[in-house]
């Protein structure tokens, strides 16, 4: 038995020598358990991946996720892939603490570390990052890390590949970037970085892709860039860096991709670039460059992608017989100031996936040759082509994105474009297209976004869209007439279809768009009373009913729109007393931070007008990126009575309440004055009596006040912005006011009480008659979309987690 031992004893020896080292595997299950504890009392369906392998009994070298060193005398963890670990509900997200990486900074035999898209919140802990100093390559990106790069990643010597993109670091980037000499990857985009590039940039010698784009660097782009001899990538897009491009930078000679969109820089095109003859990709859109386009670009044989677009760039007009040596991908040449018709040069492009010439002066008809090179995206908008779109175009199952708003189009639509049945994108208002929509349309199941806005369609019958996954519908300003149609889908968000001819009550069907944030009916002849099942639709966000012949009482219920920002039911019948419930609307409590955006489902920008509303008695544009902070009540020209509920004044996201031209009578509640943001604000042609809330004074942002044609009396508050409310007309026609803004002197000349107090004034004095011209606020969704492509348009973005391959770069 001793033998029998000694023999086995090699065998035992070696079997526990292969298994990873004990206080690693510890450190492994640490993580697990924290990793879960992080996530139990969360309300998300949180699952982690690929960590069921990872048990106690079992060796770590064979579990998902780890690679351990080949060496047979340690088998020690040397790569660790934890990427994506946690995948939750993105309506509900969580956050993974820091903490829960604690053990992994022990395992100081680690060469590989990759926690990519975990959702993990904090600092990087630089002192315990440090302990892993044999690194290669540590990938960080798509958390939520957050202060300043901590001055140890710059010690790590042996790092190659470093990715911290995609979180939301700050600070300025170290000089002791220069310290990684052996760096081949960088990549630091989309994080909210600053101040300038520094030269010692130009240290790392090996460096082959450099990306930081997406934060606010400024200044110029530094010279030292051109030492970078081995570079291939140069991403600096979406920054401040301003000056012209150096010319040096022709001497990146192995420079595959150059991405400098939205800067601002200026300058030519340095002719210094015709010498990267690698170069494949060259993104200079969105800048303030000037010049023409340089002619020596057609002779770079290698160029696949060429995006020039919204600079200050000039078409050079003796280009229209060129020759191009390339054969292009992508083309954007918007804002170029391209004249005459579409260039016919273009035909020879066969490989030509996306054509962007909008914003120029292009005329004439679409020509045939291009409806036949079946492109994936066609954007044409903002040019003055005219005539019908030939039937050709629709043949194509390439087609993705077509894109034709603001021409002078006209005819029919063609029939057969139910045949194009893998577009997703088809925008084409601001034509004067006519008749039906051709009930085609609707056998494109991928479908997500249909503009037809201002155009000359007609008819009452409607494609039906129920195996669409139509998310963005705008029919407005139009000739449509009949029953307000419902043969969109469930999943429909966006739905506008003001100014047209629709009539009759509302169909109880809208509550089958369970999705629907937007729904605009305004400028039609929609009669029957207001309907209560629109409470049904708790995910609105906009109702605009506007100028309308809807009677009745506004429902008690209407507060179970609890994300309602913007109601306007101005110009209708509606009579009774305005519920004291609609206090209770959440949405214009504090106003949500999301607000719907095409930006939600495609991987391309979309530019949006602004949202024009009548504000301080003329036309006012809302960005629509800021909609997200407005909330806008506009109950005018009806015919409401009895008193303003002292529930309104809960409403303190608002920053619009127009309640003028009513019935409304009693008093001015003094809880107007918890109306903090309120901008806006118009009682005026109704028969509201007392005195003016001194609790007005509170109202700091309030840059518009009308409170004519009442029964007001007393004196007018000061304190606030109630002194610069010094229009005679926003208070004439009321029964006795007097102050300093309307220059009639008050009995009680004492100076003005407290704000927070309110008290009643007594004033006689009688002054001037005016006829007031108050005009009911009105909101209309001119909704007008111009796309600015990106790689990956024709892909809809669905809500998931990271993944790797799909965080690389757009050009």
């Amino acid at each position: 038995m001793a033998k029998l031992g000694l023999l086995l004893l090699p065998i035992i020896f070696f079997t526990l020598s292969s298994c990873c080292p004990v206080d690693q595997k510890n450190a492994l299950l640490q993580l697990k358990t924290a990793l879960i504890r992080s996530t139990v009392n969360t309300s998300s369906n949180v699952f982690i991946f690929g960590m069921d392998s990872w048990e106690p009994g079992s060796d770590c070298c064979d579990w998902e996720r780890v690679m351990c060193s080949s060496s047979p005398d340690s088998r020690a963890v040397i790569a660790l892939f934890l990427d994506t670990l946690v995948s939750v509900d993105l309506t509900n997200p969580i956050v993974v603490p820091i903490s829960v990486l604690m053990p992994l900074f022990g395992i100081r035999t680690l060469i590989l570390l990759d926690i990519s898209s975990n959702m993990i919140q904090g600092e990087i802990p630089g002192n315990l990052l440090a302990n892993l100093s044999k690194l290669v390559h540590l990938d960080m990106m798509g958390n939520k890390f957050s202060g300043s790069i901590p001055p140890q990643v710059f010690h790590l010597r042996y790092l190659k590949y470093l990715d911290m993109s995609n979180n939301v670091l700050s600070g300025n980037l170290s000089h002791e970037v220069g310290s990684f000499r052996n760096l081949m990857t960088l990549r630091l985009d989309q994080n909210l970085l600053g101040g300038s590039i520094p030269e010692e940039i130009g240290s790392l010698k090996e460096l082959q892709d450099l990306s930081l784009g997406s934060n606010s660097f400024n200044g110029g782009i530094p010279g030292s860039v051109s030492s970078l001899k081995e570079l291939k990538i140069l991403d600096l897009r979406d920054n401040l860096l301003s000056m012209e491009i150096p010319s040096t930078i022709g001497k990146l000679t192995n420079l595959t991709t150059l991405v400098l969109l939205g800067n601002r820089l200026s300058g030519g095109i340095p002719s210094s670039i015709q010498r990267l003859e690698k170069l494949e990709t060259l993104n200079l859109e969105r800048n303030i460059l000037d010049g023409e386009i340089p002619l020596w670009l057609f002779n770079m044989k290698g160029l696949k992608n060429l995006l020039l677009g919204r600079n200050n760039l000039t078409w050079n007009g003796n280009a229209k017989r060129l020759a191009p040596k390339f054969q292009l991908s992508k083309l954007s040449l918007s804002s170029c100031r391209l004249a005459g018709e579409i260039p016919s040069w273009l035909s020879t492009q066969k490989g030509l996936d996306l054509l962007d010439l909008s914003e120029n002066q292009l005329e004439g008809t679409f020509p045939l040759w291009l409806a036949e090179m079946e492109l994936g995206g066609i954007i044409l908008s903002d040019n003055k082509l005219n005539g019908s779109l030939p039937p050709r175009l629709f043949d194509s199952l390439n087609l993705s994105a077509l894109a034709l708003s603001r021409n002078n189009f006209s005819g029919e639509l063609p029939e057969n474009i139910g045949e194009a049945t893998e577009i997703m994108i088809i925008m084409l208002a601001s034509n004067q297209f006519s008749g039906e929509i051709p009930k085609s349309i609707s056998k494109i199941y991928r479908l997500l976004l249909l503009d037809l806005s201002k155009n000359r369609f007609s008819g009452s019958s409607f494609p039906v869209f129920g195996d669409a996954l139509l998310a963005y519908v705008d029919f407005s300003s139009n000739e449509f007439s009949g029953e307000v149609p419902t043969t969109f889908c469930q999943e429909t968000r966006y739905l506008a279809l003001g100014n047209n001819k629709f009539s009759g009550s509302l169909p109880r069907n809208l509550t089958k768009l369970s999705m629907l944030e937007h729904l605009q009916l305004n400028d039609n002849n929609i009669t029957g009373e207001f309907p209560s099942f629109l409470s049904q639709i708790s995910t609105l966000q906009v109702l605009i009913l506007r100028n309308n012949s809807l009677r009745g009482s506004i429902p008690d219920n209407i507060f179970n729109l609890s994300s309602l920002q913007i109601l306007d039911v101005s110009n209708n019948n509606l009579t009774g007393e305005v519920p004291k419930n609609m206090g209770k609307l959440l949405g214009m409590i504090e106003t949500p931070n999301t607000f719907f955006s095409s930006g939600e489902l495609f991987s391309f920008r979309v530019e949006y007008d602004d949202l024009i509303v009548n504000w301080k008695s003329s036309k006012r544009g809302l960005s629509h990126n800021s909609l997200s902070i407005y909330s806008l009540l506009d109950l005018s020209r009806n015919r409401l009575s009895g008193e303003i509920p002292t529930s309104l004044g809960e409403l303190k996201g608002l920053k619009l309440l127009n309640m003028s031209y009513n019935s409304l009578t009693g008093k001015i509640p003094s809880s107007f004055g918890d109306l903090e943001n309120v901008e806006s604000l118009d009682l005026s042609h109704n028969r509201l009596s007392g005195t003016i809330p001194p609790t007005f004074s509170r109202l700091k942002d309030l840059s518009t006040l009308d409170l004519s044609n009442n029964l007001l009396e007393g004196k007018i508050p000061l304190g606030g912005q109630m002194d610069s409310m010094a229009d005679p007309s926003s208070y004439a026609n009321n029964s006795g006011l007097c102050g300093m803004q309307i220059r009639i002197p008050c009995s009680d000349d004492k100076p003005p009480p407290g704000a927070v107090k309110e008290q009643e004034d007594d004033a006689d004095g009688k002054w001037f008659l005016w006829e007031g011209a108050g005009i009911g606020y009105s909101v209309g969704f001119l909704l007008t979309v111009g796309i600015l492509y990106l790689s990956g348009y024709v892909s809809p973005v669905v809500p998931r987690k990271f993944s790797r391959t799909q965080r690389r770069r757009r050009v």
